[in-house]
């Protein structure tokens, strides 16, 4: 794969020593930690291209203000005492940069096994299927003009129908795929737009779609990065971490409705909830001093969203004795079970009191969970052998005893693994170190979590989508969604058909067969789709905007791809360089009930160069 040019990096850190934010006008992230992005170039990950200058005259446009900084390390959180396995350092995604000429887009591409094809490592795998966009002349050069990329895909068309090849017409549908999407299990028709609700979703598409804020609130002031991950909605509260806190807000005013401390900085929050908005936080045991930077984060606890108050805290120490506390780099919750998982073991306890359940075994070859995934199901990575040769098995588990009950082990050559969902269970991950963009995700599997047989999987190539998950970490996958039986993709950006933008789309995937499905959701000139979550049936998908418009928010019909527009932001300036201050990449992006939450991961000390730069912890805007 051809590399974009690297960005400027900030210089090496001592070992264990925070790194410093660069140089303004735009505070990268600090390189290294997990999974932790490169310094963006100008524009920030996934801005618009800076257009080249135009000889004949011909000005580009203003480009917009530079998104808030990455966290380093996904979350921002400095490794506690003890250290975490070190990845190597991850590659730029090349979001923002030129695009390199490709030939993917648009071939049909030949099964596995032949030249060029994934290989198949002993596993089912789908059918390789043409990709999207028009495609690029040998050695580069200008792009081909709409009316080639026309004549071009027709003619493909045409080799491939005559091959025997699977083809996608303009609406979407593919040969047989109407027994298909009644085979998944899908339930929802057309999207219908005005004032009635959406088929397959709660969220109701509002008559007047334009957005207005709400609220917003400057950065705190710190003198390093800060860890500030989480953020909740209810029926009455937006609820967001703060400095060794947390606080629910009026999710319409933004004013303050309740505030409770912690003894130290949030280090790891449970993206799920429980039915009656619980939500389950890792933190550290102090604040940090001048003695002790990096305090452990060995304390789990669940909040109580609605009341807004910390129901328990505890820490707990290791399965295989000793009385040093566990450090915990994740947590999350499936039914009434919160599960915590870090390197030197891992502990669930009952949400409601924190009462402990179980701890996992640790087995004599040094075995040891990894890290969990909830929801509607628990399931845990449990990583055996050595540093250098890793085995790695996906585990169903029972919430309440942590019994195992079903188990798949992991190809070869696979260091890391993540859980996507773990209903249908899905496992996302790099094998073989393929990627090659620091996206960790070569493959998706699914597997049967009731008997842990591979039902398919499904080779993704990393040029071609631009889903991500964390290197290390187990439940932190973003920019992708399953539901309906389908896993749910955004394509890399690559060019439209405007002179100025990039474009992408949204595709599905069938969990049964892993074949990609007929149809798109396809941005638009100058827009780039990126899945939120599922609403029912339907995927919530924010529509980032080009440097002179407002973002959207839209929902997108699980079956048909047809999309509905649910709320778009305001293209006045101010407004829009704040919603562009934040990175689509890192932000905790959430929508529900025409209202939308940008807000950031981690805050970062004052640039000096610009020191009257505007940063933001949260931008909320709602429709009504």
């Amino acid at each position: 794969m051809t590399q974009p040019p690297q960005p400027p990096q900030p210089p090496q850190q001592p070992p264990n020593e925070p790194p410093n934010t660069p140089p303004a006008p735009f505070a990268g992230p600090p390189s290294g930690g997990f999974g932790a992005p490169q310094d963006p170039p100008p524009g920030g990950f996934g801005g618009p291209t800076p257009p080249p200058a135009d000889p004949f005259g011909k000005q580009p446009p203003q480009q917009p203000a530079a998104p808030q900084d990455a966290p380093a390390g996904g979350y921002g959180t400095p490794p506690p005492a003890g250290g975490y396995p070190t990845p190597p350092a991850p590659q730029p995604n090349g979001y923002g940069y030129p695009h390199a000429p490709q030939q993917g887009y648009g071939y049909p591409q030949g099964p596995a096994g032949q030249p060029g094809a994934p290989q198949g490592y002993g596993y089912p795998t789908q059918p390789m299927q043409p990709q999207y966009g028009a495609p690029q002349p040998p050695g580069g050069g200008k792009k081909f003009s709409t009316q080639m990329q026309i004549i071009v895909a027709a003619a493909v068309a045409v080799v491939l129908i005559i091959g025997g090849g699977i083809i996608y017409s303009a609406t979407g549908d593919d040969q047989g795929g109407s027994d298909e999407a009644s085979s998944s299990g899908a339930t929802g028709g057309e999207a219908k737009g005005g004032e009635g609700g959406l088929a397959g979703g709660k969220e109701k598409a509002p008559a007047n779609t334009k957005s207005k804020v709400a609220f917003q609130f400057p950065e705190p002031v710190v003198t390093d990065i800060t860890t500030v991950a989480g953020s909740w909605v209810t029926d009455k509260a937006y609820v967001k971490s703060g400095i060794a806190e947390v606080t629910g807000y009026d999710r319409d005013k933004g004013t303050k409705l309740w505030s409770f401390p912690l003894a130290g900085e949030i280090c790891g929050v449970s993206r799920h909830t429980s039915k009656d908005n619980k939500a389950a936080i890792l933190f550290q045991e102090t604040k940090p001093t001048k003695e002790n930077k990096y305090p452990s984060c060995n304390q789990v606890g669940a909040i109580d969203l609605n009341a807004g108050k910390l129901l328990w805290s505890k820490s707990v120490t290791s399965a295989t004795g000793g009385d040093r506390p566990i450090a915990f780099v994740e947590v999350t919750i499936s039914g009434s079970t919160v599960a915590a998982g870090g390197t030197s073991g891992g502990a669930a306890f009952n949400l409601a009191d924190g009462a402990a359940l179980w701890k996992p075994k640790v087995g004599a070859d040094g075995c040891y969970d990894r890290g969990y995934a909830g929801g509607e199901a628990l399931a845990v990575i449990r990583r055996c052998g050595t540093t250098d040769s890793p085995q790695l098995t996906v585990q169903a588990l029972n919430p309440k005893t942590g019994a195992p009950l079903s188990s798949f082990q992991m190809p070869a050559g696979v260091d890391y693994a993540s859980i996507v969902s773990t209903k249908p269970l899905v496992v996302a991950a790099d094998v073989g170190d393929t990627a090659g963009d620091g996206s960790s995700i070569s493959d998706f599997f699914s597997i049967d979590a009731a008997t842990g047989k591979l039902i398919v999987r499904i080779p993704a190539d990393a040029d071609k989508y631009a889903a991500e998950c964390g290197s290390t970490d187990v439940e932190q996958c973003k920019h992708m969604a399953v539901g309906n039986n389908r896993l749910y993709l955004p394509t890399e950006r690559h060019d439209g058909t405007s002179e100025y933008g990039d474009t992408n789309e949204i595709v599905a995937f069938d969990l049964t067969t892993g074949k990609l499905l007929g149809g798109r959701a396809d941005a638009g000139d100058r827009h780039t789709l990126t899945p939120l979550r599922m609403d029912g049936t339907s995927v919530i998908a924010y529509k980032e905007g080009p440097y002179d418009k407002g973002g959207q928010v839209v929902s997108i019909d699980g079956e048909t791809l047809k999309q509905t527009l649910l709320m778009e932001n305001p293209s006045d300036e101010t407004v829009r360089e704040a919603e562009k201050r934040f990175n689509v990449g890192s932000a905790e992006l959430l929508y529900s009930e025409g209202r939308f939450y940008m807000a950031s991961r981690a805050v970062h000390k004052p640039s000096t160069v610009n020191p009257d730069e505007k940063r933001y912890l949260v931008v909320a805007y709602r429709t009504d």
